[in-house]
């Protein structure tokens, strides 16, 4: 189990000491989302493969997005275990928002974060429009999880970079797949803007 001191240490104390200040009502709400913003993803994805069906679009990039959203989470799941990096609740003197998981629970990478990063990049690849909310939502759902006091920032920090490598990889491996086959000597196809 990994105990050492971070650089962000003292940005975790003060952000976990601003939500003393916060109104309750505030912390709530993050709570909230923290616990439950997932979901947005999940919506998010049934509305991505929606539209590609009802524009007639192939409907394989849409229907991975869930995929990839599972191959980040295992990704980050076997991160933390190799890594072992405690809690920073159940390392440094304050009081999380939230009940601090238990030991064994790790915290490097934030798993909310490289599944919400995940989601959202690979909707980037089928549908623009629902990327554009799924995007910041992904950046929120990082930011809340430290605001909680479950992780550190680098923690969300890596998350977010873990999801997102996993979905542009898998994503242009998805895509490639749909592309039509080129016969020899045939010129490279112009890039199809994604909608």
């Amino acid at each position: 189990m990994t105990t050492a001191s971070f650089a962000d240490d003292s940005l975790y104390t003060g952000i976990a000491h601003l939500t003393d200040r916060t109104p309750a009502a505030v912390n709530d709400l993050v709570s909230l989302w923290s616990d439950w913003g997932l979901g947005l993803f999940a919506v998010l994805m049934v509305l991505a493969w929606l539209r590609a069906r009802a524009a007639g679009r192939p409907q394989r990039p849409a229907l991975a997005v869930p995929v990839v959203a599972v191959v980040a989470f295992l990704a980050d799941y076997g991160t933390k275990s190799l890594l072992h990096e405690a809690r920073p609740c159940q390392v440094l003197h304050v009081t999380p928002l939230q009940t601090c998981p238990p030991v064994g629970d790790w915290s490097f990478p934030s798993n909310h974060a490289a599944i919400a990063a995940a989601a959202a990049v690979a909707l980037w690849f089928v549908d623009r429009g629902l990327a554009a909310a799924a995007l910041p939502a992904a950046v929120l759902m990082a930011l809340s999880r430290v605001w909680v006091g479950a992780h550190y920032p680098h923690d969300v920090v890596a998350g977010l970079l873990l999801g997102t490598v996993v979905a542009v990889v898998s994503m242009r491996l998805v895509l490639r797949s749909v592309a039509p086959p080129r016969t020899s000597g045939e010129p490279e196809p112009a890039q199809v803007p994604v909608p």
